[in-house]
């Protein structure tokens, strides 16, 4: 689906550069300025540094002077800000939004809820998530303009997010929504969980071992390697595991020889 991140009146670049790069791991690269404090904010040195490698995003973002351009092709908007507004759009968190937007079962009634309408069963051809300035935040005429206000759930004497890190949180929930990237496979190496004749063999050697260095009385064994059997099977031991517990049992032994030696 189409998905447009929209920041108007950017004050600080490195909130620009910031933006690409939590866009880019998400996987989004459509980044649209309404008016920003410096008209060549795209390639100033703060933006780029902080965009550290997701410099396409940059070269792909355009700097527009009215919040109507940046919208063109645009079906869904979103705003974002703490605090909801008395006449505004309803206020949902990202997640509950996200749900619901996507949610194909939804009557007519319930898609008028979220701003759109349509016979079938389509999502909305694109998605616009506002953010406002950093000094000043989201403008009352930007918010009424939109479909829903996303506010993100935070401690509420302390909500107030970077902007760069409302953009990650709110790409990472979309991205969420829209299905998510599969984790890559793990570079560790496969374990081997032992076999139930390997464990007996352990402990077998670890019963000698229990004797050798006085642990262990044969004559009066009472139930100590039924209850080390129990734990060692609770500790669902690798070959690994194996290898090392066997070598402590042999350097009991040698010690204990040594000793008696």
């Amino acid at each position: 689906m189409k998905t447009r991140f929209i920041l108007i009146q950017t004050s600080h670049a490195g909130n620009v550069g910031g933006t690409a790069r939590a866009m880019k791991t998400m996987g989004f690269d459509d980044l649209v300025l309404v008016a920003p404090r410096w008209a060549n904010v795209l390639r100033r040195e703060e933006t780029i540094q902080r965009a550290s490698g997701a410099n396409d995003v940059l070269a792909n973002a355009r700097i527009v002077e009215t919040l109507d351009e940046a919208l063109d092709g645009v079906s869904h908007l979103c705003a974002t800000a703490m605090t909801p507004r008395d006449f505004g759009p309803p206020t949902r968190s990202p997640r509950q939004h996200f749900e619901f937007l996507l949610n194909k079962e939804q009557t007519n009634e319930d898609r008028q809820a979220v701003g759109y309408e349509n016979d079938s069963n389509s999502w909305p051809d694109g998605v616009a998530f506002l953010f406002g300035s950093e000094r000043f935040g989201m403008r009352n005429e930007d918010v009424y303009r939109s479909h829903v206000c996303l506010s993100i759930p935070t401690l509420p004497t302390f909500g107030s997010l970077n902007l760069a890190a409302a953009v990650q949180l709110i790409a990472y929930e979309w991205r969420l929504a829209l299905g998510g990237f599969e984790l890559p496979p793990s570079g560790a190496p496969t374990v081997r969980q032992a076999s139930a004749q390997a464990v007996q063999g352990m402990l077998a050697h670890w019963e000698q071992a229990l004797v050798d260095v006085g642990f262990l009385d044969p004559e009066a064994p009472k139930k100590l390697m039924p209850r080390l059997n129990q734990l060692f099977n609770r500790a669902q031991l690798t070959e690994e595991d194996i290898h090392i517990l066997r070598g402590v049992a042999k350097a009991m032994r040698q010690t204990a020889a040594a000793a008696r030696d």
